[in-house]
């Protein structure tokens, strides 16, 4: 009897071995343009004007980086990113949580209704609306502002969903208790619900944030001013217009230095994106 549990304990053991061998090539795969970005980044422009290969052998230099400290638009366009990330995932949680609540435990007319098109709402593509939202950004003249930049991307359907399902979660005998008590529903909401909440508004913001911070689409469309530009649209523009003068070293710099806040915020927070895929509370 003990051959059969040998072999099926055998069969796991390579199963979980292939299994493991194969994240590592996918691994391997995804992060192999980030090593070479990075590899880039400390050679020098001379040298990558002939080969971009040979990335692990030496010449190396920091003359990539220490230009970038020296002058660089690069930190007005991280100030233009970081306003329009903080300010949509400021806005997002506020306005995600308002719904949400509202969905989770109010009666309202038309409230099935409402909360069907908010679901909609979540396969309509972008390109869809990019024309009707330029024109009425344009009519007010409020293009190449922080504004402009930051209220479409208020809209956002996930966000309600996602605080909808959670405050659902919660027991609704915490909140009646309070209401016997004579608190008003905001007042329910501010100091009970929104505390409880906190894993979900952790897994919201990060993920709003990096949407932020990584958006290009509207606002190349939006902020045509240079000192408007975010900062993929002003590394964009600079390897389509001076990446012959500036050198592809410095630009893959730029892109190491682009990417180092957004690194950072994943490695503080990335507790709550792995319970939030997991579908479990961040401990």
């Amino acid at each position: 009897m003990a051959a059969p549990h040998a072999m099926r304990g055998y069969r796991n053991g390579f199963g979980d071995r292939v299994l493991f061998v194969a994240v590592l090539l996918l691994a391997a795969i995804w992060i192999a343009p980030i090593v070479w970005v990075v590899g880039l980044s400390f050679k020098p422009n001379d040298v990558l004007m002939r080969s971009t290969g040979g990335i692990v052998f030496p010449p190396f230099t920091l003359k990539n980086y220490a230009d970038i400290l020296a002058a660089s638009s690069v930190f007005h366009w991280m100030l233009n990113s970081a306003i329009v990330a903080i300010g949509q995932t400021i806005l997002t949680l506020l306005i995600a949580s308002l719904a949400g609540y509202g969905f989770a435990r109010t009666n309202f007319p038309g409230k099935r209704m409402l909360f069907v098109l908010v679901l909609a709402a979540l396969a309509v593509p972008e390109q869809a609306i990019i024309v009707p939202l330029h024109t009425m950004f344009a009519v007010v003249d409020l293009h190449n502002t922080y504004a402009a930049l930051i209220a479409p991307r208020l809209a956002f359907p996930f966000g309600v969903l996602l605080m909808t399902q959670y405050f659902r979660a919660i027991s609704p005998e915490i909140e009646e208790a309070a209401l016997l008590d004579s608190a008003s529903r905001f007042k329910v909401f501010w100091r009970i619900v929104l505390p409880l909440s906190i894993p979900a508004q952790a897994t919201l913001g990060i993920y709003t944030f990096l949407h932020g911070w990584n958006d290009y689409f509207w606002p190349l469309v939006s902020a045509t001013k240079p000192e408007m530009y975010t900062l993929t649209v002003g590394l964009a523009a600079m390897q389509t217009n001076f990446a012959q003068t500036e050198g592809i070293g410095f630009l893959m710099a730029q892109a190491v230095f682009a990417g180092l806040p957004v690194m950072i915020l994943y490695l503080f927070f990335q507790r709550y994106i792995v319970s939030a895929v997991a579908g479990a509370p961040a401990k």
